[in-house]
């Protein structure tokens, strides 16, 4: 991050500009707005200048920048044509340890002015940091389309509850809740109206009703690991959160959308790492929501595939807390689709399985001989650390040495790979290949597909499947 962005209070406070004509205009339009005392040196000025000096808003200092004129200010702003002039600006306020703008000179800026979207008093500020000013200016564009006019009258009406709502409601997760229940109330559609006594009157009676905490439990799939396959549900309880429990397979770009002040708790389950306990996790969960916490639950790939979401659900029951169920894109789905691997196709195969690679508790096998049938698709999760034995039991229940496999590390990911091999290969590949979790095996002849529909990141590792095979029928 090459600058922190900061929301400064500008009200009287002084601003010198060092230029007087239309770079210079644009930058003081956007100061006084923000209520900014100016000060303006220049040989000569733009009519404006001169209209603002007789309204008071600005004062005139007719001829050349002097470093004794940045005294007693707090921001200094270079906006003149001659680079020279400028330079010395830079120089002189850096000097000082002030903060300095030089218009369309990233180099010499302390800070920036960023593309605005005022909603006031909901202001959101994009940047680019110089890099990319008009990507900045779509993205502002893009947004004032999605963001509605009354958002300003809305945080107007809230602003003024705020003490109120403070002295009632003891606590911020209450507050936090209470403003929550405020914002999915009739109280937005009298705003959005342009009823504000009704919506205040409604706001008022919301405060007034008993406030009492209620824990709920939010269990949400976060996918395979690309924050773009994040359904519109997750990513809103995911901000709502008081507290975010999550596994070690949720990507840290994932990680970043949750709220800031959100409580994380990471419980693992992650081959090959340390977890806590399931029965610990659920104990978690409890407790929490008990307490009166709005807990998000989130999981990598979807909760009820291989997640054991079901389970951590059942644990709640007797405490009659509430949840709410999520589904996310499970990681055969998203890794196949961004490996170019189509779990079924009417050529090569009409059915898919979804296994895990870990042992029951009770140490049972899972049904090899029903996996050992040409033309199905077989994905399996948590394969790596049982390739050998994956491997030596579906060729003992008469799988094909030949069928082609594919291993997916880190699906959906910038960091995405895949090695594809055959079956009597898997184990060696696993090994040479030194592949890492996460990672999925897809075995079965659409693997053989992967060179033809191949879009995204790097091409496979491995390529030993020259020639499609033939289709049936």
């Amino acid at each position: 991050m090459q600058y922190l962005p900061l929301f400064v209070k500008l009200t009287d406070k002084p601003v010198l500009i060092v230029g007087g004509g239309s770079v210079a205009l644009r930058k003081a339009g956007t100061l006084l707005s923000a209520g900014a005392k100016l000060f303006v040196v220049s040989p000569e000025f733009s009519p404006e200048f001169t209209n603002w000096q007789q309204q008071g808003k600005a004062e005139l200092i007719t001829g050349y920048f002097s470093p004794e004129l940045l005294d007693g200010k707090l921001l200094v702003i270079a906006a003149t044509d001659n680079d020279s002039v400028n330079a010395a600006v830079y120089n002189a306020a850096t000097a000082r340890n002030m903060l300095v703008n030089t218009v369309d000179d990233q180099p010499k800026c302390g800070f920036i002015f960023p593309s605005i979207i005022d909603r006031n008093p909901i202001i959101i500020a994009i940047s680019s940091f110089g890099t990319a000013p008009v990507l900045a200016r779509r993205l502002r564009e893009k947004l004032e389309t999605l963001l509605p006019q009354h958002l300003g009258p809305l945080a107007q009406l809230v602003g003024r509850f705020r003490d109120q709502v403070k002295a009632r409601i003891k606590g911020f997760a209450a507050r936090r809740q209470f403003w929550e229940k405020v914002f999915n109330s009739d109280v937005v559609r009298d705003v959005q109206a342009n009823q504000l006594p009704q919506a205040e009157q409604r706001l008022a009676a919301l405060l007034a009703e008993p406030q009492q905490l209620a824990g709920e439990v939010y269990v949400v799939g976060a996918g395979p690991g690309d924050p773009e396959l994040l359904t519109l549900k997750a990513l809103q309880l995911m901000q709502q959160a008081d507290v975010v429990v999550y596994d070690y397979l949720v990507s840290p770009e994932i990680m970043q959308l949750v709220r800031r002040d959100a409580e994380l708790i990471c419980v693992g389950k992650k081959a090959g790492a340390h977890s806590v306990a399931q029965r610990d996790t659920n104990q978690i969960l409890i407790d929490l929501a008990l307490a009166g916490k709005k807990i998000c639950r989130l999981k990598g790939g979807d909760p009820f595939i291989f997640g054991r979401g079901g389970e951590e659900i059942q644990a709640l029951l007797p405490h009659n807390i509430a949840f709410q169920v999520v589904p996310g894109v499970t990681a055969a789905a998203g890794c196949a689709a961004y490996a170019g691997i189509p779990l079924t196709h009417r050529d090569y195969a009409q059915s898919v399985q979804f296994v895990t690679g870990h042992c029951r508790p009770d140490g049972s096998e899972p049904d090899w001989q029903s996996m050992s049938t040409a033309n199905q698709t077989v994905v399996i999760y948590m394969g790596l650390m049982k390739a050998a034995h994956i491997q030596q039991q579906l060729l003992a229940a008469g799988r094909a040495a030949t069928t082609p496999v594919a291993i997916i590390e880190n699906g959906t990911r910038l960091q995405q790979r895949i090695i594809t091999t055959e079956l009597s290969e898997l184990a060696a590949k696993v090994s040479t290949e030194q592949v890492q979790s996460p990672a999925l095996l897809i075995i079965g002849e659409v693997v053989s597909l992967q060179r033809q529909l191949h879009w995204f990141g790097a091409r496979p590792n491995s390529a030993v499947f020259a020639q499609p095979l033939t289709r049936l029928g």
